[in-house]
């Protein structure tokens, strides 16, 4: 069971948390602090999760959705509410999170355990069924920081479901994971909630929070929006909290990874701004901008979405040969993606960008950053045989013969 009460997070932008020494935490005794702003990342929220019951919770980006999770997770402290939790609490937040990373992931299954309050023997019975899952045998004894990010993700999935805590708490991270793994996991949620666990679940797929919750709750600026039916919830947030954005600006503040930054990216139509909608008969553009702060060999990432959150297709930098990732100079780069013409079908996407460096680094991907429209004509695509619209998941302009064959019988 999970019960939050008026809960409330604050952060004040400019504010440092950490010190590198002694010195400086005596030294910051005695200077006046200057908090340019308040930021509440939370903000008076109330809701609560009976046992046995899984709950969504949706939102734009920005909209608390991951500081929720942190804080009930205890990584980070509320700065005001009450939170009542009944159970042991499993996480699965940022990839790779409560793994060490110079541990091999066999002693990563045993530590968690134990950070859970289980014995060595509990979790011994659990082990076999946590390798399978994972499906990770063959680098069981190679430490964690040389696992790609969907391994990192299999692993530790498996491990937060199958070490039986009563409350699991999930974000987004499952869309690191290939298809057939995602749908592992949806599963195994659906099976600890009939087993009488709790799950709260982070997600941007529409389509997964409506086959997986009975209920959702709906976050804007640190606010609870709406908290009902699952169904009421998600046509509240499609037709109502989704805004059109074919760009955006990040300048200096970008989200970055070690040795680079996002800048900004965008939707062009003929290598002009699309303003929010695009013709689907034509390409499709979307470009990545970044800035290379120490040579590195930096790759790019789009992830496209439709209006249910069911992702169409993703693509990688380095899977066109003449792109092969290799090391970049500093300074301001820009990746392209095309997206030919005649395959997206009109209706609404949502696109998500994404960087990272080398083959093992963990990279960040921004999720829903840009929202867009096609349009079409009508005249060809999103028409069915009896005149209705049947647009599909996707809508290529395929190619058709004919002839006479007077041999078919």
């Amino acid at each position: 069971m999970i019960k939050v009460e008026n809960l409330s997070k604050a952060y004040h932008l400019g504010e440092h948390a950490q010190y590198d020494a002694i010195r400086d935490v005596l030294a910051n005794l005695f200077k006046k602090k200057h908090y340019h702003d308040r930021f509440l990342a939370l903000d008076g929220i109330d809701f609560e999760v009976k046992t046995g019951e899984v709950v969504g919770i949706i939102g734009r980006n920005g909209s608390g959705k991951s500081t929720l999770l942190k804080v009930l997770s205890q990584i980070t402290p509320p700065t005001t509410g009450k939170i009542t939790l009944r159970g042991r609490v499993a996480s699965l937040l940022e990839v790779g999170t409560g793994f060490h990373p110079e541990l091999t992931g066999r002693e990563n299954i045993y530590l968690n355990g134990a950070i859970l309050g289980m014995t060595r023997h509990e979790i011994k019975q659990k082990f076999n069924d946590i390798i399978e899952f994972a499906d990770i045998n063959k680098f069981l004894d190679t430490p964690v920081k040389h696992y790609s990010s969907g391994m990192r993700v299999r692993l530790a999935f498996a491990v937060a479901a199958h070490l039986e805590p009563e409350i699991l708490l999930v974000d987004e991270v499952l869309a690191v994971g290939d298809m057939e793994f995602q749908k592992k996991c949806l599963g195994k949620m659906d099976s600890i909630s009939k087993e009488g666990r709790t799950v709260l679940f982070v997600s941007h797929n529409m389509q997964t929070v409506r086959s997986l919750c009975s209920r959702a709750i709906l976050l804007d600026h640190g606010k609870i929006i709406y908290n009902s039916d699952v169904n009421t919830v998600i046509n509240q947030y499609e037709n109502y909290h989704v805004k059109d954005i074919s760009e955006v600006d990040w300048k200096d503040s970008g989200p970055a990874i070690s040795s680079a930054q996002l800048v900004k990216t965008g939707a062009l139509n003929n290598g002009k701004p699309i303003g929010t909608e695009f013709p689907t008969e034509q390409l499709l553009e979307i470009y990545i901008s970044f800035n290379v702060k120490t040579p590195a060999k930096i790759g790019t990432t789009i992830l496209v979405h439709n209006q249910e959150g069911q992702l169409l297709f993703y693509s990688l930098s380095n899977h066109d040969p003449n792109m092969q990732t290799k090391t970049l100079s500093e300074g301001i780069h820009r990746n392209v993606c095309t997206i030919p013409a005649n395959l997206l079908s009109p209706g609404k996407y949502s696109i998500s960008v994404g960087l990272w460096e080398g083959l093992y680094e963990p990279g960040i991907i921004e999720r829903d950053v840009l929202h867009i429209v096609g349009r079409s004509d009508g005249l060809i695509k999103g028409r069915s045989i009896d005149g209705h619209d049947d647009n599909g998941l996707i809508a290529p302009l395929l190619s058709w013969s004919s002839h006479l064959d007077n041999n078919s019988s």
